[in-house]
């Protein structure tokens, strides 16, 4: 007999016999312990961008090989309110109970609104700032230190340029990004520190027009080293590789998009991330409210080097790499100024990884070239 036959039957001499709930309530809770865990994963953009999105579905292929896990999902769902539909039918419809919605735009009001009507249910997002005391405890963030993958990338890219002018193309100037700009930046001026970096935002996470456009203007300008912070980096690399310029790449690995221009990438490995929260929900554990690791956590990685990079590049990027790991290395410290020339981190400062004034960066250092 199946279990599913077990229950119902169950179910049926409760109701003819007259039988109370109390009687049957360790076989109940035995039934409920062996059912898997709902979870729900939304993406804004399709599960095969190359990109975020890509880097999301490609740990949740995992988590749907971990037992007791049922996974539901979504792609191409907007940060409007069309994503608290997607978590209405998740919980409704699937019963999920845990719910993970990854874009930035999907945290407040979205998934703030849905945490108030489901006071049962946990939801995880990607990118957004959990604050205790403001925010609901069945709501949490959850993200990685892929600057520290940005930074490597700028090494790579300080050894590869010989214009010694890198562009950044972007979606929206908001801290994370910023953060990666910087830290790239930062790498490529410790091999030549009056390397620049030209970023251009482009207004959102998906402009395939507008990422093209601004690469195109950015290798006009001399530029021979990209990289990028939008959540589809596929157009970005083919066209800087169309031009005969390099690539570091973010996100996923777009190797396979341009061999000849990808010289590395800053790569999410999600399911770390991923377990750590849904190991909470499994067990009853108290919902982690704001998860972050780098490359010593194993959240983020970088992407092999591409056969056109030097053994002096790697050498220094992969000793950078080591003091990372050992938690050695700490990528801002003062003095530091932005590109305006005030000094954002006096002299004898330094801000760990952890600190939440990283997470508020509003900034470009000194030798970025565009405007917050």
């Amino acid at each position: 007999m199946t279990q599913q036959h077990a229950h119902w039957n169950r179910r049926q001499w409760i109701k003819h016999t007259g039988v109370g709930l109390g009687a049957l309530s360790l076989g109940d809770l035995a039934l409920a312990a062996d059912a898997p865990l709902t979870v729900g994963f939304i993406y804004v953009g399709a599960k095969d961008d190359y990109g975020y999105n890509q880097a999301h579905a490609e740990a949740v292929a995992q988590v749907k090989k971990w037992p007791g896990i049922k996974v539901v999902e979504e792609e191409n769902v907007p940060e409007t309110t069309a994503v608290q539909k997607t978590m209405q039918g998740m919980i409704s419809q699937d019963g999920a109970k845990l719910i993970f919605p990854t874009s930035f735009g999907y945290f407040d009001p979205h998934m703030l609104a849905m945490a108030a009507k489901f006071p049962d249910v946990r939801f995880a997002h990607c990118g957004g700032m959990w604050t205790a005391g403001k925010h609901p405890t069945n709501t949490g963030s959850f993200f990685g230190y892929i600057d520290e993958a940005q930074y490597l990338n700028g090494v790579i890219a300080g050894h590869m340029t010989k214009s010694k002018k890198l562009g950044f193309v972007a979606a929206k100037p908001i801290p994370q990004v910023l953060r990666n700009i910087n830290a790239f930046t930062l790498g490529a001026q410790s091999v030549h520190p009056d390397i620049t970096t030209t970023v251009i935002f482009t207004g959102d996470w998906s402009m395939p027009v507008k990422e093209a456009e601004a690469t195109n203007s950015l290798a006009d300008q001399g530029i021979d080293v990209f990289t990028m912070h939008v959540d589809g980096p596929k157009v970005i690399v083919e066209t800087a590789a169309k031009r005969g310029k390099f690539v570091c790449g973010y996100h996923a690995s777009q190797a396979k998009l341009a061999p000849a221009a990808y010289l590395t990438g800053a790569e999410w490995n999600w399911t770390t991330a991923y377990k750590q929260i849904i190991d909470a929900a499994k067990t009853g554990k108290p919902h982690p409210n704001f998860v972050r690791g780098g490359l010593k956590d194993g959240f983020v990685k970088s992407s092999p080097y591409g056969a056109m990079v030097p053994e002096p590049a790697k050498k220094q990027a992969e000793t950078v790499r080591a003091s990372m790991m050992a938690g050695t290395f700490d990528i801002f410290k003062g003095e530091l100024k932005d590109n305006t020339g005030k000094v954002v981190i006096p002299k004898g400062k330094v801000f760990k990884q952890t600190d939440a004034e990283l997470e508020g960066m509003n900034y470009l250092v000194a030798g970025v070239v565009g405007k917050v």
